[in-house]
């Protein structure tokens, strides 16, 4: 694991651990949910070269179909770069190959950028000897309450979401944006997409350019608020083509005030 500092920030992120953020601390508050809490659902991983579901693990491209494993029964879900370990390049940056059941090869590269109000984060797909399709994202695990403290309130600026189906997964529909609980994809995002605040404590505000947010606010534990450049099943629905020379490329900042 590598330790990352900036004033009152501290980062710590695990290249071998599928390229895994494993804490965030701000003034000792652990913001995102730690190993310690969920084993499973902690810190934040990215999502490479897809980014959440597939319906049921199958897509075409370029006339010619494909299987991935249902790892979500019977879905498909969140790529390959979290199940295999990244290397360290240093300077907070880090790589992986996209490996098997990834049928098309590939590379991805994380950057990571923390100061003391924010970490900038850039995640890139580069194609090797052909095109392929991809999506990227993140999924933060964030902590639902620091401490003893009041849960966090995440203040949602979004103009439509991706209806879901019987399968739950999102289709090429929007409707409007209805009342929590969500487990859904918001897009028509506005600026800033996302707040999150714990009252008396921290506020985060998300800045991206990506188009899409995922929102999972049903765990007790946590919250997830997960910038994607595509929705859900996105290979399916339309995804970006990524070719030698032509990558795709995404970034977000968390950027945080302390109360």
């Amino acid at each position: 694991m590598i330790e990352l500092a900036s004033g009152r920030a501290r980062l710590v992120y695990a290249p071998e651990r599928g390229g895994r953020l494993i804490s965030l601390t701000i003034d000792g508050l652990d913001l995102l949910v730690t190993p310690e809490v969920d084993d499973h659902n902690y810190g934040s991983f990215p999502m490479a070269p897809w980014a959440g579901r597939v319906r049921r693990g199958r897509f075409s491209f370029a006339g010619k179909g494909h299987e991935l494993p249902a790892n979500t029964p019977p879905h498909a879900i969140h790529g390959v770069a979290r199940d295999h370990p990244w290397r360290d390049e240093g300077l907070g940056v880090m790589s992986v190959d996209l490996a098997p059941p990834w049928p098309f090869g590939g590379r991805a590269v994380q950057r990571l950028d923390l100061a003391g109000d924010s970490l900038a984060m850039t995640m890139e797909v580069h194609a090797t000897d052909r095109p392929m399709p991809a999506s990227l994202g993140w999924h933060p695990w964030w902590a639902r309450r620091l401490g003893r403290g009041e849960p966090v309130e995440v203040d949602l600026h979004a103009g439509a979401m991706y209806r879901r189906d019987d399968d739950g997964i999102a289709v090429d529909e929007l409707v409007p944006v209805p009342a929590q609980p969500w487990d859904d994809c918001f897009t028509r995002l506005g600026g800033p997409p996302a707040v999150l605040r714990w009252p008396d404590a921290v506020t985060v505000t998300l800045e991206t350019e990506c188009p899409d947010l995922v929102v999972f606010t049903e765990p007790d534990h946590a919250i997830c608020v997960e910038p994607q450049t595509h929705p859900p099943d996105s290979l399916n629905l339309g995804p970006a083509v990524v070719a030698p020379g032509k990558p795709l490329v995404a970034s977000c900042t968390w950027r945080w005030s302390v109360t």
